[in-house]
C-alpha cells in the first residue's frame, strides 16, 4: 500500500539522533522531541554536548529562507555576537534534507544555548540585554544577505494581516470593526512619522525572554531567529517593551516597575547605540503591527500549527490584548 498523502508529519527523535550522528560525526547522540511550534524542535545530546535540531515545515519556510537564517547567524557568530549558531554537517552543508512523508523537509543543527529563560530580569540582566541587542543591531544595520528574508513594513504587518483576518471575524463583525479602527490609528501615526533616521536592518522580531538564555554567570545567548528579517531595528526594542506589558497584564509587575525596568534596558542599549525619542515614540504603533503579524500567522497556519488554540476565544482574547495595549501605552511612554 502506498503512503497516504500527508500534510505534516512528526519525525522520530531517535531516528533523527541516529541520522545526525552519522551526518555530523557526533557519536552516540540521543534524541528528545521538545516542541511542536512554528518548526519542530528536538534536543540531541551525548555525554559531552547538547544540540538543538530544528526541522522546518515547507509551508512556513523555503530552503532559501532557511539559508538566509543560517547566513545571518553564521555572520553574527563570526563577529562575536552571543547567538546559538548553526553547525555544518561533515559535507559542509548547513541544511539537512529529510525525506518526510509529506515531502522533503530541512533540518538545521544549532549549538545549545546554555542557561535558562529568565522572566523576571534583574537590572544587570536588563542592561546586558540592551547592550548585546545594540551590538547585534550595529552588525545588522544595512546588512544585505545573499539569501533574502521576508521583511517588516506597514504592508506586511498591518494592511495585509487586516485583509487576511477578515474571514476569521465573520461571526464577530463588531470585533473586526474595532480591529480596523486600531490598525487605522497605527497606520495614521506611522505614516505621519518621519522615519528617515530610524535604524534599519535585520531584526529578530521576537526578542521576548523566551528566546534568550542567561547562564549561571549571567552570560547571555540569543536564539530562535526563525522570524528574523529586514525592518526598523526599534522593532526589537519594542518586543522588550511588550514583555513588560504582558507581565503587567498577568499581574506579575506593577506599571511603575515596568516603566522603570524598561528604562534600565533602554539605558543599556544607548550605552552602545543611539536610540532616538522618535523611535521610542513609534513603539506603540509598531506593536499593533506585531500583534497583527502573528495574529495573521496563526490564522494562515491553522492546519499545521494553531488549530489547538485558534478559535472564537482566541480572537476575542487577542483583540482584548490589543485594546488593552492601546489603552496602556500612553501611560507607559
Amino acid at each position: 500500500m502506498s503512503t497516504f498523502p500527508t500534510q505534516y508529519s512528526t519525525l522520530s527523535a531517535s531516528a533523527l539522533a541516529t541520522h545526525v550522528s552519522a551526518e555530523y560525526g557526533l557519536p552516540d547522540l540521543r534524541g528528545r522531541y521538545l516542541l511542536r511550534g512554528v518548526s519542530d524542535t528536538y534536543l540531541l545530546e551525548n555525554e559531552r554536548e547538547k544540540y538543538i535540531l530544528k526541522v522546518y515545515r515547507a509551508a512556513h519556510r523555503s530552503s532559501a529562507e532557511i539559508a538566509g537564517e543560517v547566513e545571518l547567524l553564521t555572520y553574527l557568530r563570526a563577529q562575536g555576537t552571543p547567538v546559538a549558531a548553526p553547525l555544518p554537517a561533515r559535507n559542509g552543508a548547513f541544511l539537512l534534507p529529510l525525506a518526510a512523508a509529506e515531502g522533503e523537509r530541512f533540518g538545521v543543527l544549532f549549538t545549545f544555548a546554555p542557561g535558562r529563560v529568565v522572566m523576571d530580569l534583574s537590572d544587570a540582566q536588563l542592561r546586558t540585554v540592551g547592550r548585546e541587542m545594540a551590538r547585534l543591531h550595529d552588525l545588522t544595520a544595512g546588512l544585505t544577505l545573499r539569501h533574502p528574508r521576508p521583511g517588516y513594513d506597514l504592508e506586511s504587518t498591518l494592511r495585509q494581516p487586516l485583509r487576511t483576518l477578515e474571514p476569521a471575524f465573520r461571526d464577530y463583525p463588531e470585533g473586526y470593526a474595532e480591529l480596523q479602527a486600531l490598525v487605522n490609528q497605527a497606520l495614521g501615526k506611522l505614516e505621519s512619522t518621519n522615519t528617515a533616521d530610524f535604524g534599519y536592518g535585520y531584526c529578530h522580531y521576537d526578542f521576548l525572554p523566551k528566546n534568550f538564555h542567561f547562564d549561571a554567570d549571567d552570560r547571555l545567548t540569543f536564539f530562535d531567529f526563525d522570524f528574523a528579517g529586514p525592518g526598523y531595528l526599534v522593532n526589537d526594542v519594542m518586543t522588550i517593551f511588550v514583555h513588560f506589558f504582558l507581565h503587567r497584564l498577568h499581574h506579575k509587575v506593577s506599571a511603575e516597575e515596568a516603566t522603570r525596568a524598561f528604562a534600565v534596558f533602554v539605558a543599556g542599549y544607548r550605552e552602545v547605540r543611539p536610540l532616538s525619542e522618535a523611535e521610542l515614540a513609534a513603539i506603540p504603533y509598531l506593536r499593533v503591527g506585531f500583534w497583527l503579524f502573528y495574529f495573521e500567522f496563526a490564522y494562515r497556519h491553522f492546519d499545521d500549527w494553531s488549530n489547538t488554540f485558534f478559535g472564537p476565544r482566541y480572537l476575542r482574547e487577542r483583540l482584548g490584548w490589543i485594546k488593552q495595549w492601546a489603552a496602556w501605552y500612553s501611560d507607559f511612554s
